[in-house]
C-alpha cells in the first residue's frame, strides 16, 4: 500500500456526489493525492444509494416473493423519523434455494472503472502507488434489510456464493497490487445494537459471515472493513453511546479473519468530541499492521475534527481519518469543503 507523504492517511469511504468514476478519481486524486492510500470510484449511478439497487433486483426476482408472515420493516432513524419501509422477501415454494442466481453487476462495475483508474494513473491524475478501492455490501447487509428472517438460511448461502464469484471475477481480471477491497458493514452494526429486534442473538452469525467474506479476498489484495451506523438521510439510524460496539466488532472481526486486515474504519458523530466516547478504544486489540481509521471529518468544523482526533489519540493510535460514511447522498456543494477538511486534518497529522 502506498505511503502518505507525511501526516495521516485520508480515507474515502465510498460514494461521492459526482457524475461518474472519472470525476471521482480526478477530484480526489488532485486534492488529496499525497494522503491517499486507496481511491474509490464514487459509487455513482445506480450504486449511489448504496444497496437500494439490490433491493430493486430482489423485488423483481422471479424466485422470490413477499413474505406475508412478517410485517413491513420500517427503517426509523434515531429520532423516530420514518426513513423508508421495505416488504421483506422469501424464496417461492418449490424453488431450490441453493440454485438461486443473482445479478448485482459488482464485477462489471469494478472491472470497467479500473480501466479508467489505470488510464488516469498513466496520465498522472491518480498518484502512483494509490490502490483502486472496491467497496461491496456484505451478505448480511442484504439479508437483514430485505429478506424475511424466515428465509435467512435459504438466502445467505447462495448470495454469499454469488459475491464470492463476483470477487473471483474481479481478482482474475485486475492486478492484485493495484486494488484494495472494502467490506461495508452497516446492518450488522445496527443488529449488534439491537436495532432489528430479533430475539435470537446474531453476534455469532455476524462474525462468522464477516470472517468468511474476509477470507474470500486474496492475500495479495489489501482488505479493509468500514463499520457504519447508517445514514440514508445523513443521520445515524442509531446514535451510539460510545465506540464500544465498534471496538467489540473490530476485535471480533480480527479474531474471525485468518488473513491480514489492512484497516478498520469506525464512524464518529459530529456531536461527539468528548473523551468518554473514545474511551472504549483502549480495549481495541487489532493485529500489528491493521490500521485504525476514524470517520471524524465533518463539514465546516476543522476545530471540532481536530479535537475529536486528539481525544481519540488518548486511547489508541489513529492512522487515518475519514468521514462517517460515504458522501454520495449529501449536497454536492458540500464536497469541496469536505475534501478540504480531509486535507487539513491529514496534513496536520
Amino acid at each position: 500500500m502506498a505511503a502518505t507523504a507525511g501526516g495521516l492517511a485520508a480515507h474515502l469511504v465510498g460514494s461521492l456526489p459526482v457524475d461518474d468514476a472519472e470525476t471521482a478519481f480526478r477530484t480526489l486524486g488532485g486534492a488529496l493525492g499525497a494522503h491517499l492510500r486507496c481511491l474509490p470510484d464514487g459509487e455513482t449511478g445506480r450504486r449511489r444509494r448504496w444497496i437500494s439497487f439490490i433491493n430493486d433486483m430482489l423485488q423483481a426476482h422471479p424466485d422470490l416473493e413477499i413474505d406475508p408472515d412478517v410485517p413491513v420493516l420500517e427503517f426509523r432513524q434515531w429520532d423516530g423519523k420514518l426513513v423508508y419501509a421495505v416488504e421483506r422477501l422469501r424464496v417461492r415454494a418449490g424453488v431450490d434455494a441453493a440454485g438461486l442466481a443473482f445479478a448485482t453487476g459488482y464485477a462489471e462495475d469494478a472491472i470497467r472503472n479500473h480501466a479508467v483508474f489505470a488510464r488516469l494513473g498513466e496520465e498522472g491524475a491518480v498518484p502512483q502507488g494509490v490502490r483502486y478501492q472496491i467497496c461491496m455490501a456484505t451478505p448480511l447487509a442484504i439479508a437483514y434489510n430485505f429478506i424475511s428472517p424466515n428465509a435467512y438460511d435459504d438466502f445467505l448461502a447462495p448470495y454469499t456464493a454469488h459475491l464470492r464469484a463476483e470477487l473471483g471475477r474481479i481478482a482474475d481480471a485486475l492486478p492484485h497490487g493495484e486494488i484494495a477491497w472494502q467490506w461495508d458493514v452497516c446492518p450488522e452494526v445496527l443488529m449488534w445494537e439491537g436495532y432489528y429486534g430479533l430475539e435470537e442473538d446474531q453476534r455469532g452469525r455476524i462474525l462468522g459471515s464477516l470472517g468468511e467474506i474476509g477470507d474470500m479476498v486474496p492475500e495479495t489484495v489489501d482488505l479493509g472493513y468500514h463499520l457504519c451506523y447508517g445514514s440514508p438521510q445523513d443521520e445515524h439510524m442509531v446514535q451510539p453511546k460510545d465506540l464500544g460496539v465498534c471496538v467489540e466488532m473490530a476485535n471480533g472481526i480480527a479474531g474471525s479473519v485468518s488473513r491480514a486486515i489492512r484497516y478498520i474504519h469506525m464512524p464518529v458523530p459530529r456531536e461527539r468530541g468528548d473523551e468518554a466516547f473514545f474511551r472504549p478504544l483502549q480495549d481495541l486489540a487489532l493485529e500489528e499492521g491493521t490500521a485504525l481509521y476514524l470517520g471524524l471529518v465533518h463539514e465546516g468544523d476543522a476545530e471540532g475534527n481536530a479535537n475529536k482526533l486528539a481525544q481519540a489519540r488518548k486511547f489508541a493510535a489513529v492512522a487515518g481519518i475519514a468521514a462517517e460514511c460515504g458522501l454520495g447522498r449529501g449536497d454536492p456543494d458540500s464536497l469541496p469543503d469536505m475534501i478540504e477538511q480531509h486535507r487539513l486534518l491529514a496534513e496536520a497529522g
